[in-house]
């Protein structure tokens, strides 16, 4: 992990590049996610043309590189687009963060060049979604209880087991599946495998009724004697949970950089509102009691905002980024829970109803301490590398 002083000097301003993809994403976000953002959430369904619109624009396979039919861009750029687009709609953003941080990702730095060119060019172009299997009734935090069997038989795995909150559960067409083929070697017996929809005994579960990210797909995924080809395996053999764990470190970044928008969205909404709402005569912004909730706001948006900037640094340089992105994940779902709830508090009565956005914000945050690894698991990474 780089230490401060190698990091004294660093440019904090963004490329012509990356300001063109705030820009972007910024344009997106206020011009086509937000009109709806209330229905969906109301709904709990995500507007599919408005995904195909994702595609379209390049959101879905950012780090791809281009002769896989993605944008060929740096972490830096993702998560400058994942910040402008999380500020407006994070059930937009988590299905942005999955299919590229642990889908397309994983098969570009893991996959063999049949599986890039089958299903990566594909994911990459948004023509269709992908979803990354990890979790189970018993196994959340603790990944390596995976109880998904997945029988060797020759030339093809039979697979068994259920998987719980997946994201694009329903709307993926990829899934990437973490089972268990030699239990007696634990982490150590654990495959990947590419799951295609429509094979045989592949069925989708109920839908998550959730708190936030309500317009987010999430549901359980079962497997009954489903038969996946060998060549559907990624990587060696019992090489599943070192990619899953590979996987998910690049993940946090990305759902550092979803919290970082959320809190950024209602701070600015905060912010606007203090100008424009008076009490006592006045803006309740000439408040002190206002000025420095958030001014505190301000200031801890700007630090998760260099945390998450630093780990997509460090991952986009070739350096060792799982402090890192632990250390962003950590602060920055941290933040957005606390901003959030004093966006709420600074609109008073009207943060609590729908229509000023920050109650959903609120809501939304919450699951940024949750997944890809829970607030204390990214305690335990950060402990772990301090000896190092």
């Amino acid at each position: 992990m780089a230490t401060a002083s190698e990091l004294i000097g660093m440019d904090f301003n963004l490329s012509e590049e990356h300001e063109a993809v705030q820009l972007a994403a910024r344009d997106f976000a206020q011009n086509e996610l937000l009109p709806g953002v209330i229905e969906r959430d109301n709904a709990q369904t995500f507007d599919p043309s408005l995904r195909q619109r994702m595609g379209e624009l390049g959101f879905l396979g950012m780090m791809v590189p281009p002769e896989y039919g993605g944008g060929g861009m740096d972490t830096l750029a993702y998560v400058i687009a994942m910040e402008e687009i999380s500020k407006v709609d994070a059930s937009a953003s988590v299905m942005m963060s999955v299919n590229n941080s642990l889908v397309c990702w994983g098969l570009e730095a893991f996959g063999n060049e049949s599986q890039k060119q089958k299903y990566l060019t594909r994911l990459a172009s948004g023509e269709i979604l992908g979803a990354f299997c990890l979790s189970e009734p018993e196994a959340g935090s603790d990944a390596t209880s995976q109880q998904t069997l997945a029988e060797d038989k020759g030339d093809y795995y039979l697979l068994n087991g259920t998987k719980n909150w997946i994201t694009n559960g329903a709307t993926a067409s990829v899934c990437l599946v973490i089972a268990q083929t030699y239990p007696e070697k634990r982490h150590k017996g654990i495959n990947c495998l590419i799951v295609e929809k429509g094979m045989p005994g592949f069925s989708v579960g109920k839908k998550e009724d959730k708190m936030g990210i309500r317009a987010s797909d999430t549901h359980s995924l079962m497997f009954s004697d489903v038969q996946v080809p060998k060549e559907n395996r990624i990587g060696p053999d019992g090489f599943g949970f070192s990619f899953a764990m590979s996987t998910l470190n690049g993940g946090r970044i990305g759902i550092a950089a979803q919290a970082l928008g959320i809190a950024a969205g209602a701070y600015e909404l905060a912010l606007q509102y203090a100008q424009e709402r008076k009490a006592f005569g006045k803006a309740i912004f000439d408040h002190q009691a206002i000025q420095f909730k958030l001014a505190d706001m301000a200031t801890r948006l700007e630090a998760a905002r260099l945390l998450v900037y630093k780990a997509a640094r460090l991952k986009d340089q070739g350096k060792d980024y799982v402090q890192a992105a632990a250390m962003a994940k950590l602060y920055a779902s941290d933040i957005a829970m606390w901003v959030t709830t004093e966006a709420v508090q600074i609109h008073g009565g009207y943060g609590y109803v729908k229509e000023y956005h920050v109650e959903r914000l609120m809501r939304d945050a919450k699951i940024t301490q949750i997944y890809e690894g829970t607030s204390e698991i990214q305690k335990l990474v950060i402990a772990r590398g301090l000896t190092k």
